[in-house]
Protein backbone atom coordinates (compact mmCIF):
# COMPACT_ATOMS: atom_id res chain seq x y z
CA UNK A 1 0.00 0.00 0.00
CA UNK A 2 1.15 3.54 -0.75
CA UNK A 3 -0.43 6.91 -0.09
CA UNK A 4 -0.55 9.67 2.53
CA UNK A 5 -1.21 7.26 5.42
CA UNK A 6 2.02 5.29 4.97
CA UNK A 7 4.27 8.33 5.46
CA UNK A 8 3.29 9.12 9.05
CA UNK A 9 0.26 9.06 11.31
CA UNK A 10 -2.32 11.75 11.93
CA UNK A 11 -3.54 12.34 8.37
CA UNK A 12 -7.19 12.75 9.27
CA UNK A 13 -7.61 15.43 6.61
CA UNK A 14 -6.70 12.94 3.90
CA UNK A 15 -8.86 10.27 5.50
CA UNK A 16 -11.89 12.58 5.41
CA UNK A 17 -11.23 13.35 1.74
CA UNK A 18 -11.01 9.66 0.86
CA UNK A 19 -13.63 8.10 3.13
CA UNK A 20 -15.96 10.96 4.06
CA UNK A 21 -17.00 13.04 7.03
CA UNK A 22 -17.88 11.02 10.14
CA UNK A 23 -16.87 10.83 13.80
CA UNK A 24 -13.30 9.62 13.36
CA UNK A 25 -11.14 7.70 15.83
CA UNK A 26 -7.49 8.33 15.07
CA UNK A 27 -5.38 5.28 16.02
CA UNK A 28 -2.62 6.12 13.54
CA UNK A 29 -0.19 8.12 15.70
CA UNK A 30 0.74 6.36 18.94
CA UNK A 31 0.04 9.61 20.84
CA UNK A 32 -1.49 9.26 24.28
CA UNK A 33 -5.27 9.79 23.90
CA UNK A 34 -5.44 10.91 27.55
CA UNK A 35 -3.69 14.27 27.30
CA UNK A 36 -2.29 16.06 30.34
CA UNK A 37 -5.47 17.86 31.42
CA UNK A 38 -4.15 21.16 32.79
CA UNK A 39 -2.72 22.83 29.68
CA UNK A 40 -5.65 25.23 29.55
CA UNK A 41 -5.05 26.30 33.14
CA UNK A 42 -1.44 27.41 32.57
CA UNK A 43 -0.95 31.17 32.33
CA UNK A 44 0.94 32.12 29.14
CA UNK A 45 2.13 35.63 28.31
CA UNK A 46 1.73 35.82 24.54
CA UNK A 47 3.03 39.41 24.40
CA UNK A 48 6.59 38.76 25.60
CA UNK A 49 9.40 36.77 24.05
CA UNK A 50 10.23 33.54 25.90
CA UNK A 51 12.61 34.32 28.75
CA UNK A 52 16.02 32.76 29.33
CA UNK A 53 15.11 32.04 32.94
CA UNK A 54 11.91 30.30 31.87
CA UNK A 55 13.81 28.16 29.38
CA UNK A 56 16.32 27.12 32.04
CA UNK A 57 13.44 26.32 34.41
CA UNK A 58 11.84 24.09 31.75
CA UNK A 59 15.13 22.30 31.14
CA UNK A 60 15.59 21.91 34.89
CA UNK A 61 12.14 20.37 35.30
CA UNK A 62 12.79 18.00 32.42
CA UNK A 63 16.23 17.14 33.80
CA UNK A 64 14.70 16.26 37.17
CA UNK A 65 12.16 14.06 35.40
CA UNK A 66 14.83 12.28 33.34
CA UNK A 67 17.22 12.02 36.30
CA UNK A 68 20.11 13.96 34.76
CA UNK A 69 22.18 17.05 35.45
CA UNK A 70 20.52 20.02 33.64
CA UNK A 71 23.86 20.90 32.02
CA UNK A 72 23.33 17.87 29.79
CA UNK A 73 19.96 18.81 28.28
CA UNK A 74 18.67 21.24 25.67
CA UNK A 75 15.05 21.97 24.77
CA UNK A 76 14.00 21.53 21.14
CA UNK A 77 11.02 22.64 19.06
CA UNK A 78 10.17 18.96 18.61
CA UNK A 79 12.56 16.02 18.28
CA UNK A 80 12.09 15.91 14.49
CA UNK A 81 14.05 19.15 14.11
CA UNK A 82 16.60 18.07 16.71
CA UNK A 83 17.36 14.80 14.95
CA UNK A 84 17.89 16.53 11.62
CA UNK A 85 20.05 19.16 13.30
CA UNK A 86 22.23 16.46 14.84
CA UNK A 87 22.85 15.03 11.39
CA UNK A 88 24.77 18.21 10.58
CA UNK A 89 26.73 18.12 13.84
CA UNK A 90 27.98 14.55 14.15
CA UNK A 91 30.52 13.11 11.72
CA UNK A 92 29.70 10.19 9.45
CA UNK A 93 29.53 7.51 8.30
CA UNK A 94 26.06 6.76 9.63
CA UNK A 95 23.76 3.79 9.98
CA UNK A 96 20.21 3.51 11.28
CA UNK A 97 18.39 0.50 12.68
CA UNK A 98 15.52 -0.31 10.32
CA UNK A 99 12.55 -0.47 10.30
CA UNK A 100 12.00 2.63 12.39
CA UNK A 101 11.36 6.34 11.90
CA UNK A 102 11.96 7.66 8.38
CA UNK A 103 13.72 10.65 9.94
CA UNK A 104 16.51 8.36 11.17
CA UNK A 105 17.26 7.46 7.55
CA UNK A 106 17.12 11.09 6.43
CA UNK A 107 19.02 12.95 9.16
CA UNK A 108 22.37 12.23 7.50
CA UNK A 109 23.13 12.80 3.84
CA UNK A 110 23.92 9.10 3.57
CA UNK A 111 22.94 6.43 6.07
CA UNK A 112 22.92 2.65 5.71
CA UNK A 113 20.06 0.55 7.11
CA UNK A 114 20.96 -1.92 9.83
CA UNK A 115 18.90 -4.80 11.20
CA UNK A 116 18.50 -4.83 14.96
CA UNK A 117 20.08 -8.28 15.04
CA UNK A 118 23.27 -6.86 13.53
CA UNK A 119 23.97 -4.40 16.36
CA UNK A 120 26.68 -6.73 17.68
CA UNK A 121 28.67 -6.19 14.47
CA UNK A 122 28.81 -2.39 14.42
CA UNK A 123 32.12 -0.57 14.59
CA UNK A 124 32.73 3.17 14.18
CA UNK A 125 30.58 5.94 12.78
CA UNK A 126 27.15 7.03 14.05
CA UNK A 127 24.49 4.47 14.90
CA UNK A 128 20.89 5.69 15.26
CA UNK A 129 18.11 3.63 16.80
CA UNK A 130 14.81 4.02 18.64
CA UNK A 131 14.15 2.38 22.00
CA UNK A 132 11.36 1.35 22.28
CA UNK A 133 11.28 1.06 18.52
CA UNK A 134 8.56 2.31 16.22
CA UNK A 135 6.57 0.66 14.64
CA UNK A 136 7.14 -2.78 16.20
CA UNK A 137 7.51 -1.66 19.84
CA UNK A 138 10.69 -3.70 20.28
CA UNK A 139 12.66 -2.68 23.38
CA UNK A 140 16.38 -3.32 23.91
CA UNK A 141 17.59 -3.70 27.48
CA UNK A 142 19.73 -0.74 28.61
CA UNK A 143 22.52 -3.11 29.68
CA UNK A 144 22.79 -4.40 26.12
CA UNK A 145 22.76 -0.88 24.71
CA UNK A 146 25.57 0.11 27.06
CA UNK A 147 27.61 -2.80 25.69
CA UNK A 148 27.04 -1.49 22.17
CA UNK A 149 27.95 2.00 23.34
CA UNK A 150 31.29 0.77 24.71
CA UNK A 151 32.11 -0.88 21.37
CA UNK A 152 31.08 2.22 19.42
CA UNK A 153 33.10 4.51 21.69
CA UNK A 154 36.18 2.33 21.34
CA UNK A 155 35.95 2.76 17.56
CA UNK A 156 35.48 6.54 17.79
CA UNK A 157 31.78 6.52 16.92
CA UNK A 158 28.52 7.81 18.39
CA UNK A 159 25.29 6.18 19.55
CA UNK A 160 22.07 8.16 19.07
CA UNK A 161 19.01 6.76 20.86
CA UNK A 162 15.52 8.10 20.12
CA UNK A 163 13.50 7.50 23.29
CA UNK A 164 10.29 9.14 22.08
CA UNK A 165 8.20 6.31 23.58
CA UNK A 166 10.23 5.66 26.74
CA UNK A 167 8.06 7.70 29.14
CA UNK A 168 5.47 4.97 29.58
CA UNK A 169 8.18 2.66 30.98
CA UNK A 170 11.32 4.54 32.06
CA UNK A 171 13.18 1.29 32.71
CA UNK A 172 14.00 1.30 28.98
CA UNK A 173 15.86 4.61 29.21
CA UNK A 174 19.60 5.30 29.06
CA UNK A 175 19.15 8.81 30.46
CA UNK A 176 20.63 7.96 33.88
CA UNK A 177 24.07 7.40 32.31
CA UNK A 178 24.18 10.79 30.58
CA UNK A 179 25.08 12.93 33.57
CA UNK A 180 23.85 12.05 37.05
CA UNK A 181 22.61 14.75 39.39
CA UNK A 182 24.86 13.43 42.14
CA UNK A 183 28.31 11.98 41.49
CA UNK A 184 30.95 12.37 38.79
CA UNK A 185 29.94 13.91 35.47
CA UNK A 186 30.36 10.90 33.23
CA UNK A 187 28.17 12.15 30.41
CA UNK A 188 31.03 14.10 28.83
CA UNK A 189 33.08 10.93 28.41
CA UNK A 190 30.49 8.96 26.46
CA UNK A 191 29.58 9.56 22.78
CA UNK A 192 25.89 9.18 23.51
CA UNK A 193 22.99 11.42 22.48
CA UNK A 194 19.41 10.75 23.59
CA UNK A 195 16.23 12.34 22.27
CA UNK A 196 13.05 12.60 24.31
CA UNK A 197 9.61 13.69 23.13
CA UNK A 198 7.11 15.59 25.26
CA UNK A 199 4.03 15.33 23.08
CA UNK A 200 3.59 11.56 22.80
CA UNK A 201 3.29 10.63 26.49
CA UNK A 202 1.67 13.89 27.61
CA UNK A 203 -0.70 13.77 24.63
CA UNK A 204 0.09 17.33 23.48
CA UNK A 205 1.89 16.75 20.19
CA UNK A 206 0.83 20.14 18.83
CA UNK A 207 3.01 21.88 21.40
CA UNK A 208 6.13 20.72 19.47
CA UNK A 209 8.49 20.18 22.38
CA UNK A 210 11.36 17.76 22.80
CA UNK A 211 14.82 17.46 24.30
CA UNK A 212 18.30 16.26 23.43
CA UNK A 213 20.59 14.92 26.15
CA UNK A 214 24.32 14.38 25.79
CA UNK A 215 27.82 15.65 26.53
CA UNK A 216 28.00 19.33 27.45
CA UNK A 217 29.95 20.24 24.30
CA UNK A 218 27.22 18.70 22.12
CA UNK A 219 24.51 20.49 24.10
CA UNK A 220 26.34 23.81 23.68
CA UNK A 221 26.53 23.23 19.91
CA UNK A 222 22.81 22.48 19.69
CA UNK A 223 21.91 25.54 21.73
CA UNK A 224 24.11 27.77 19.57
CA UNK A 225 22.44 26.53 16.39
CA UNK A 226 18.91 26.95 17.74
CA UNK A 227 19.51 30.49 18.94
CA UNK A 228 17.94 32.54 21.70
CA UNK A 229 14.32 31.29 21.49
CA UNK A 230 14.35 27.59 20.66
CA UNK A 231 10.84 26.89 21.98
CA UNK A 232 7.68 28.93 22.51
CA UNK A 233 6.43 30.54 25.70
CA UNK A 234 3.56 28.02 25.68
CA UNK A 235 5.99 25.09 25.48
CA UNK A 236 8.01 26.50 28.37
CA UNK A 237 5.02 27.13 30.63
CA UNK A 238 3.09 23.93 29.91
CA UNK A 239 6.16 21.68 29.75
CA UNK A 240 7.47 22.92 33.10
CA UNK A 241 4.16 22.31 34.86
CA UNK A 242 3.58 18.92 33.27
CA UNK A 243 7.01 17.49 34.07
CA UNK A 244 6.46 18.42 37.72
CA UNK A 245 3.08 16.69 37.90
CA UNK A 246 4.38 13.47 39.43
CA UNK A 247 0.97 12.17 40.50
CA UNK A 248 -0.44 12.45 36.99
CA UNK A 249 2.66 10.83 35.46
CA UNK A 250 2.52 7.83 37.81
CA UNK A 251 -1.21 7.39 37.33
CA UNK A 252 -0.93 7.67 33.57
CA UNK A 253 1.71 4.95 33.36
CA UNK A 254 -0.69 2.59 35.12
CA UNK A 255 -3.61 3.63 32.93
CA UNK A 256 -1.67 3.14 29.69
CA UNK A 257 -0.67 -0.37 30.73
CA UNK A 258 -4.32 -1.18 31.44
CA UNK A 259 -5.47 0.32 28.12
CA UNK A 260 -2.82 -1.63 26.21
CA UNK A 261 -3.95 -4.87 27.89
CA UNK A 262 -7.57 -4.13 26.91
CA UNK A 263 -6.51 -3.49 23.29
CA UNK A 264 -4.48 -6.70 23.29
CA UNK A 265 -7.53 -8.67 24.42
CA UNK A 266 -9.72 -7.24 21.64
CA UNK A 267 -7.10 -8.04 19.02
CA UNK A 268 -6.34 -11.54 20.25
CA UNK A 269 -10.03 -12.47 20.47
CA UNK A 270 -10.23 -11.73 16.74
CA UNK A 271 -7.14 -13.67 15.72
CA UNK A 272 -4.57 -10.87 15.66
CA UNK A 273 -1.44 -11.32 17.75
CA UNK A 274 -0.28 -7.86 18.93
CA UNK A 275 3.44 -7.12 18.98
CA UNK A 276 5.45 -4.62 21.02
CA UNK A 277 6.56 -3.52 24.47
CA UNK A 278 5.28 0.05 24.20
CA UNK A 279 1.85 0.65 25.82
CA UNK A 280 1.01 3.49 23.41
CA UNK A 281 0.60 1.31 20.31
CA UNK A 282 0.45 -2.22 18.98
CA UNK A 283 1.56 -3.72 15.68
CA UNK A 284 -0.30 -6.58 14.04
CA UNK A 285 0.76 -8.67 11.06
CA UNK A 286 -1.84 -10.04 8.69
CA UNK A 287 -1.87 -10.92 4.97
CA UNK A 288 -4.88 -8.64 4.42
CA UNK A 289 -3.48 -5.51 6.16
CA UNK A 290 -4.42 -3.24 3.25
CA UNK A 291 -7.98 -4.55 3.16
CA UNK A 292 -8.23 -4.29 6.95
CA UNK A 293 -6.99 -0.69 6.85
CA UNK A 294 -9.67 0.23 4.32
CA UNK A 295 -12.40 -1.67 6.17
CA UNK A 296 -11.61 0.15 9.40
CA UNK A 297 -11.33 3.49 7.62
CA UNK A 298 -14.80 3.08 6.13
CA UNK A 299 -16.01 2.72 9.72
CA UNK A 300 -14.23 5.94 10.75
CA UNK A 301 -11.15 4.35 12.34
CA UNK A 302 -7.78 5.49 11.01
CA UNK A 303 -4.82 3.15 11.51
CA UNK A 304 -1.26 3.19 10.20
CA UNK A 305 -0.23 1.01 7.23
CA UNK A 306 3.33 0.70 5.87
CA UNK A 307 4.48 0.80 2.27
CA UNK A 308 7.65 -1.17 3.05
CA UNK A 309 5.77 -4.00 4.81
CA UNK A 310 2.26 -4.54 3.39
CA UNK A 311 1.39 -7.13 6.08
CA UNK A 312 1.72 -4.63 8.95
CA UNK A 313 -0.85 -2.40 10.59
CA UNK A 314 -0.17 -0.28 13.68
CA UNK A 315 -2.93 0.73 16.09
CA UNK A 316 -2.75 3.31 18.83
CA UNK A 317 -4.88 3.24 21.97
CA UNK A 318 -8.61 3.87 21.41
CA UNK A 319 -8.75 6.04 24.55
CA UNK A 320 -12.22 5.11 25.85
CA UNK A 321 -14.47 2.10 26.31
CA UNK A 322 -16.76 3.42 23.57
CA UNK A 323 -13.87 3.78 21.11
CA UNK A 324 -12.59 0.30 21.98
CA UNK A 325 -16.08 -1.09 21.38
CA UNK A 326 -16.23 0.62 17.98
CA UNK A 327 -12.90 -0.94 17.07
CA UNK A 328 -14.09 -4.39 18.17
CA UNK A 329 -17.29 -4.05 16.13
CA UNK A 330 -15.38 -2.85 13.08
CA UNK A 331 -12.98 -5.79 13.33
CA UNK A 332 -15.95 -8.17 13.58
CA UNK A 333 -17.60 -6.62 10.52
CA UNK A 334 -15.55 -8.56 7.98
Amino acid sequence: MSGPWTWHGGRLDKAREAFGEMPWIDLSTGINPHAWPHAGDVAIDWRELPSESGLRELEGAAADYFGVDPRHIAALPGTEIGLRLLGDILPGPARHVWPSYRTHAEMFRASDPLAAGDLDNITGGVTVLANPNNPDGRAIAPARLLGHLDAIAAAGGWLVVDEAFADADPSHSLCPVIGPVIGPVIGDDRPLAIFRSFGKFFGLAGLRLGFVLGPRALIADVRARLGAWPVSAAAIAIGTRAYRDGAWIAGMRERLAQDAAALDAVLRERGYWPLGDCPLFRLIETPDAAALFERLARRGILTRPFDYEPRWLRLGLPGSDAALMRLAEALDDG
